[in-house]
């Protein structure tokens, strides 16, 4: 029976159970089950949820309030989730942000949110948010009895850094609670789910903490390793996985010997998402694991619109994201606005029946609201059956001759050659054209970089016209942060300085 809470913000009664009691249910019904497990070490939920109650304990004493927005910000540990759990039983509002941003980043983060508290390392840059050093231990004489039941609205703010570079927050149109909408995933069996992102990236940021609430383990790695990942996955049967493509990608690569030896066989869902996946390292999974096992998911914090695709359908319509969830709809549009023909290349734009902008904002930036309709800002087409494709971001775009290029179709013709392990492509300055497509791509570490012309050359064979780069550089620096993101304008803004 789902209990019923009254939302504070307006009175009616709110379906579902504030995040901060789901934990504590949780540790009533399997106290001795881990709850996570990070670094070699493990908390049941009696243990988790005690420590989370403690915490928001002392942040009452410290001075946080229900309504605050607080800043979350530090590696991959267990007190990341520990302290988002404990701002949700307090009624606060986390805010996760890159613990490796400098100290101008950091002050215009802390700014737009507002944020009175922030919550981390002192290794953070100092700013107008009152730091709480994470390594101070929580007195042990603070209860650590399940506190009332609150909720946050919103129930997090999540951090991008856009295409563009600049600071921008997503307020999510959620409030902290497991809703109805989830009442479905209680009745299975609890999962073991294996996160390698950094969580302050809101895919694993939501994933765990969700997945937490309804009675998940979750074994969280401190950083991604390829090797370590198939590990951790035969050690802990983990059932449930999130990767983006790039780790997808980097565990394909290994030798044959160690993925060949590495037991998979608990998986039963490989979920990703973030960015497109190689076919060639799709095709991969889907033959390792069994297309039944492996769905990618497009969509945002901001919930405008989203699609799935599991492995099968993805082999009839390879390349697709998938089809509108219902009640939604997909339009492809021009510039003018028009919607365009099937197969045609516009903006991406999603239609709900619920109406468009219904809940989120952005602080920082624009939305893209043209009547009822809103978009991520991708650009993509549709084919007969409504299957959807993504080109790329609008952003993104390069400019050769008059003609728009699309870089993540080049990069993953690229992505596909030997010894390539990622592959960025943005665009330069060229006299004649007006910008000439530039790969930046990052090589294995045992890989000795080709020598240019032969590579363009062989490229060219695989992208013809002004879709082939006219210029390369190779490193084995990553291009690619941990969330699987690749920011093309800071590249391009590096070479043009």
């Amino acid at each position: 029976m789902t209990i019923r809470w009254i939302d504070p913000a307006t009175g009616q009664p709110l379906a579902g159970t504030p995040l901060g009691m789901a934990l504590s249910a949780q540790a009533r019904a399997t106290p001795d089950r881990s709850a996570m497990t990070i670094g070699g070490r493990s908390w049941t939920f009696a243990a988790f949820d005690a420590l989370a109650n403690q915490r928001a304990q002392s942040f009452l004493v410290k001075g946080m309030v229900a309504g605050d927005r607080v800043i979350l910000s530090m590696p991959n540990r267990v007190d990341y989730l520990l302290s988002a759990f404990a701002l949700w039983k307090i009624g606060a509002t986390p805010c996760p942000v890159s613990d490796r941003l400098n100290e101008e980043e950091f002050r215009a983060i802390v700014a737009l949110s507002g944020a009175r508290h922030a919550i981390g390392p002192v290794s953070l840059p100092r700013s107008e948010a009152r730091l709480h050093d994470v390594d101070v231990p929580i007195k042990a004489t603070l209860p650590d009895a399940p506190l009332p039941p609150i909720i946050s609205r919103p129930g997090k703010i999540a951090h991008s850094g856009g295409s563009t570079g600049r600071p921008k927050l997503i307020i999510d149109p959620l409030p902290s609670v497991w809703g109805p909408d989830k009442e479905g995933c209680r009745r299975g069996p609890r999962h073991t789910l294996l996160n390698p992102g950094p969580l302050y990236h809101s895919a694993p940021f939501n994933t765990t903490t969700m997945a937490m609430a309804q009675g998940t383990h979750i074994v969280c790695m401190e950083r991604f390793d390829p090797v370590e990942w198939l590990a951790l996955v035969e050690e802990h049967r983990v059932t449930y996985a999130y990767l983006v493509p790039t780790m997808m990608t980097r565990i394909a690569r290994l030798p044959e010997a160690v993925t060949a030896a590495a037991d998979l066989s608990s998986i039963e869902t490989l979920l990703h998402m973030a960015a497109p996946c190689p076919p060639d390292v799709k095709r991969w999974w889907i033959d390792r694991i069994g297309a039944d096992h492996v769905w990618e998911v497009y969509g945002g914090t901001e919930r405008i619109g989203v699609t799935t695709i599991g492995g099968r359908e993805w082999l009839a319509h390879p390349g697709s994201v998938g089809t509108a969830a219902p009640g939604q709809e997909i339009i492809i549009t021009g510039e003018d606005g028009s919607p365009l023909a099937q197969g045609e290349i516009g903006e991406i734009r999603f239609r709900k029946s619920g109406g468009a902008g219904k809940g989120y904002a952005y602080i920082g930036a624009e939305n893209r609201i043209v009547a009822d309709t809103d978009s991520f800002g991708d650009m993509g087409w549709l084919d007969k059956e409504g299957y959807l494709y993504i080109a790329d971001r609008r952003t993104d775009m390069i400019l050769v001759g008059g003609v728009n290029i699309y870089p993540a179709e080049i990069e993953a013709a690229v992505e596909m050659m030997p010894g390539v392990l990622c592959c960025a492509v943005i665009g330069l300055p060229d006299a004649d054209l007006g910008n000439r497509v530039h790969a930046i791509v990052e090589l294995a570490p045992d890989v000795s970089p080709p020598e240019e012309d032969g590579f363009l050359a062989r490229l060219g064979e695989m992208i013809g016209g002004l879709k082939r780069p006219r210029s390369v550089e190779f490193t084995t620096d990553p291009i690619r942060d941990q969330a699987g993101k690749v920011r093309r304008s800071a590249l391009r803004a590096d070479r043009m300085a």
